[in-house]
């Protein structure tokens, strides 16, 4: 069986206010031409379908259309909500939407619950996994405690069980929005838990054949049966190196995996430029960057007049322009932004109580600080999924 595994289209994003709904829209001509040039049997959207929970009219009607060429082409798709979706303004008409052979998996409580599709090699049980927030599906996954690890756990458990109970031979696929032990993050993925993303390994998912993951935006391989395929488009200069992509995998009758990477469509290049404005300006290797998006450090010991026209006129899709001047002492307030920049919540609150007390807080008062900020992380994503409905 031939499945195309793709995931965090985040539809209504814009990169650094250029919106992005055009190029968003090519990708979806690239994914219906994939599908049918490739002649997949089933198509895999691993969440953050939408990149906010109420999102833009315009990001509906893609999607909207999206569905309904996915849905004439007469391929399976199986399709899960992430921490940036609303989980249930996205399972709205699930059971009607499936009818057509769209399977929206949106509630944790069903994730036992797959989508059996089959060839002439027998049947493959597809267990959509939607993002998990521990604090709000720990009762309904029937997990020990609140924590990802714990809750995604018991949502296998509960596959496995499931997939036990079916006949010999069934092949597996399950479907999953989580940060996983060896994934490399960049700078545009949303964290799932407080003081920083929590990690869940890739053994969770031992006894099934392949792992369909969504959430990092870099197509990568965890190991031969889970990788991720990343974001179809660049959201931060971070991903400037990533060769956007989809997974086309192939299951064999035994469950054997191969897998082939699709590269999706690039609206416009990105890079990264830094040094003195003149040489910015003048050194020929910037030649190739002339037409790319660009994020440009200036290292200029004085802040040059007008930057950014200057830099615009050479490269005219400049969309951040920051300065690092050469020499100059930290200050302590000039790079404070840089600081904190990559540090989560939980250490900068560390960083405060050591500057305002000269001391770090001990382990019982670290305890504290997490304890603190999951109660807060738990109050606002429930007041979040009251609002959502």
């Amino acid at each position: 069986m031939r499945l195309l595994h793709t995931s965090d289209w985040h539809l209504g994003r814009s990169f650094h206010r250029v919106n992005l709904l055009g190029a968003q829209s090519v990708f979806i001509d690239h994914l219906v031409d994939t599908v049918r040039e490739h002649r997949v049997d089933a198509v895999l959207v691993a969440g953050d379908v939408y990149d906010r929970a109420v999102p833009p009219l315009p990001a509906v009607e893609l999607f909207d259309r999206a569905l309904h060429r996915l849905a004439d082409l007469g391929v399976p798709t199986v399709m899960i909500s992430g921490n940036h979706d609303s989980a249930r303004r996205l399972g709205v008409g699930a059971g009607l939407i499936g009818r057509a052979g769209i399977h929206l998996r949106t509630d944790p409580a069903g994730c036992a619950d797959p989508v059996v599709l089959a060839d002439e090699h027998g049947d493959v049980a597809v267990y959509g996994l939607p993002y998990l927030e521990p604090a709000l599906v720990k009762d309904a996954v029937g997990a020990a405690k609140a924590g990802h690890e714990a809750v995604l756990g018991a949502a296998m458990d509960r596959v496995r069980a499931d997939l036990a109970g079916r006949p010999a031979g069934t092949r597996s696929v399950v479907l999953a929005h989580a940060f996983v032990t060896g994934g490399q993050a960049s700078d545009s993925e949303r964290d799932i838990a407080v003081g920083g993303v929590e990690a869940v390994p890739a053994s969770v998912f031992a006894g099934v054949d392949y792992a369909a993951l969504g959430h990092l935006h870099g197509c990568q391989t965890i190991n031969e049966r889970v990788r991720y395929s990343g974001s179809p488009l660049a959201y931060s200069f971070s991903e400037a190196a990533h060769r956007k992509s989809t997974w086309l995998v192939d299951l064999g009758p035994a469950g054997e995996i191969t897998a082939e990477r699709i590269d999706t469509p690039v609206p416009r290049p990105l890079a990264r430029v830094r040094g003195r404005l003149d040489d910015l300006l003048d050194d020929p290797a910037h030649t190739v960057h002339e037409h790319s998006w660009i994020e440009a450090v200036l290292t200029d010991p004085v802040r040059p007049d007008d930057p950014m026209a200057r830099l615009t006129a050479r490269f005219p899709h400049t969309l951040s322009l920051a300065f690092d001047p050469e020499g100059r002492e930290d200050d302590g307030l000039a790079t404070y932004a840089q600081r904190l920049r990559g540090r989560t919540d939980h250490e900068i609150a560390e960083d405060f109580v050591a500057h305002v007390r000269g001391g770090a807080p001990d382990d019982a008062e670290r305890a504290v600080l997490h304890d603190a900020f999951e109660d807060v992380r738990a109050a606002a994503a429930a007041e979040g999924q009251e609002a959502r409905r």
